[in-house]
């Protein structure tokens, strides 16, 4: 990926040459009106769908394959603990650290009835799910180092029986697809930017900012941290340790967690300073962005849009609260940018409040009144990620969201994508197509919903996040953002196929 011309300041020259390079859409594309993205949080495929019938999943893998190294390179002759436990507080009854010690080494059930009997409804130790972390783990597509670079020990290698889910209905019924990965390398913060941009974000003269202290020490290879000196040499000896784990690439774009410059967001106002901007000196606050978005492209084109966000007026008022709503600042990738600042016109258009439970989203669903590309991020409580959310409830907001989809005045020609931003730290077996710095990253469930579904398939076209940005192109003849070039170019240097543009799981010749 590239950073886009509106990064070098170049804002109205860079919109018209991207103009100027749109095409018409291709024949039977019209036929979508109404685009619904619906973005949850933190699974691997295996994790949720790896046995879902007519998937590549759990049953196409070898112990082999399975088995994971540790960090010397040699087969771990055990699984570590989980470290902390495989459940937190509150949870009866909880699963300790102990009593995950010596499983064998390859995937297990996390709700086998035999072994933790931990079902979907129950919220699970947290996983790393960071940008450098995720490379180490996929060793050049081997996928087995993902406990070698854990902080949860065995954690990572768990899966669910999902058959009981809701959405495992909803991809019986219409599309399912089985090799779509994330856009990026690592967490919700940068996939959010994949979604909304394809581009990475930056953080200018970083080495004299507030964030020097987080500029990642990396080794030669630019994939690889540096271990700390009293680093455990063994995975069964503990979490790993790093020189430095920073946020920031050592030229300074910002790969990991990092907080919006506007409210809502984690870092409260300077003493003194715009009730509306986050303290600009707080260590973690981005600085604002100003790459081109499919926002911005939807835009010079007219076509209407909106980011529809579950809790965003009660974080805005103050009133978030755990474990709800739980509002997450750091998945809300357009509060980031300039262009989308408190007070603009483009800010009130198109950044919305979902609602509680997402209630504003779903009455604009009822009432017809999408706009013509609607992005929905649920609020964290109802958005399935592990160490603060159950899957089940999510799942079921999830296929609560499709009903009314389903029921909606604009369904007719309506094509809803609902995946995940990230695999979450969980093991998937499938390794990632290789392109270019920044991802595409591992493996996720991906639903393709639609009249024009090609119902009760598995699609098993080569996807990644980029590609619902890529249908969304050329439905609406926008140029083509620099980000997706790019990965274009690096998939075809490494001799890999291009990300399809979710195409090949419709019928538009209906």
């Amino acid at each position: 990926m590239t950073r886009s011309f509106l990064s070098l300041g170049l804002a109205s020259t860079a919109l018209a040459s991207l103009a100027a390079a749109a095409h018409a859409a291709p024949p039977g594309y019209d036929k979508i009106d109404t685009v619904v993205v619906i973005y949850a949080e933190n699974r691997s495929f295996d994790n949720l769908y790896g046995g879902f019938p007519g998937a590549n999943g759990l049953a196409n893998v070898s112990a082999e394959q399975a088995r994971q190294l540790d960090r010397d390179g040699k087969p771990l002759a055990e699984l570590p603990p989980v470290w902390g436990g495989l459940t937190g507080k509150g949870v009866t009854p909880a699963v300790t650290e102990a009593q995950t010690a010596h499983l064998a080494n390859a995937a297990f059930a996390i709700d086998d009835p035999k072994g933790f009997n931990e079902g979907m409804g129950v919220v699970t130790h947290d996983l790393w799910h960071r940008f450098y972390q995720e490379q180490m783990q996929i060793n050049g597509g081997k996928n087995d180092k993902f406990v070698a670079w854990a902080d949860s020990g065995s954690l990572v290698m768990g899966h669910y029986d999902g058959s009981s889910l809701p959405m495992w209905a909803v991809g019986q019924k219409y599309v399912l697809a089985d090799n779509f990965f994330q856009g990026a390398f690592g967490g919700s913060f940068l996939n959010h930017f994949m979604l909304a941009c394809a581009c990475v974000p930056f953080y200018p003269h970083a080495d004299t900012s507030p964030i020097k202290g987080q500029i990642a020490v990396v080794e030669s290879d630019g994939v690889t941290l540096k271990a700390a000196d009293n680093a455990p040499p063994s995975a069964l000896g503990g979490v790993p340790k790093f020189a430095n784990d920073g946020a920031i690439t050592p030229d300074f774009y910002a790969v990991n967690t990092m907080q919006p410059p506007y409210q809502p967001s984690a870092n409260k106002p300077a003493e003194g300073g715009d009730k509306a901007l986050a303290d600009p000196a707080a260590a973690t606050t981005l600085p604002p962005q100003h790459d081109v978005t499919i926002g911005d492209l939807l835009s010079l084109k007219g076509v209407s849009w909106a980011w529809y966000s579950g809790a965003w007026q009660a974080a805005l008022d103050g009133k978030n609260a755990t474990p709800v709503p739980n509002f997450q600042f750091h998945h809300q990738p357009f509060n980031y940018f300039a262009a989308y600042a408190p007070g603009t016109a483009a800010r009130a258009e198109h950044l919305k409040d979902g609602g509680l439970d997402g209630v504003e989203f779903i009455k604009a669903i009822d009432d017809g009144k999408l706009p013509a590309v609607s992005f929905y991020k649920p609020q964290g409580n109802l958005n399935e990620h592990s160490g603060y959310a159950d899957v089940n409830s999510g799942d079921k907001h999830l296929a609560d969201l499709v009903a009314h989809l389903e029921k909606s005045p604009q369904w007719q020609h309506m094509l809803v994508v609902v995946t995940y931003d990230e695999n979450g730290g969980f093991w998937d077996h499938v390794a990632p197509p290789k392109a270019d710095r920044w991802g595409p990253g591992n493996r996720i469930p991906a639903f393709i919903i639609s009249p024009y579904a090609k119902m009760g398939t598995v699609d098993h076209t080569q996807y990644d996040t980029t590609s619902i940005l890529r249908f969304i192109t050329a439905r609406y003849d926008l140029p083509v953002l620099s980000g997706i070039v790019a990965r274009d170019k690096a998939l075809a240097a490494n001799n890999e196929p291009p990300m399809g543009d979710l195409t090949a799981a419709l019928d538009l010749t209906k």
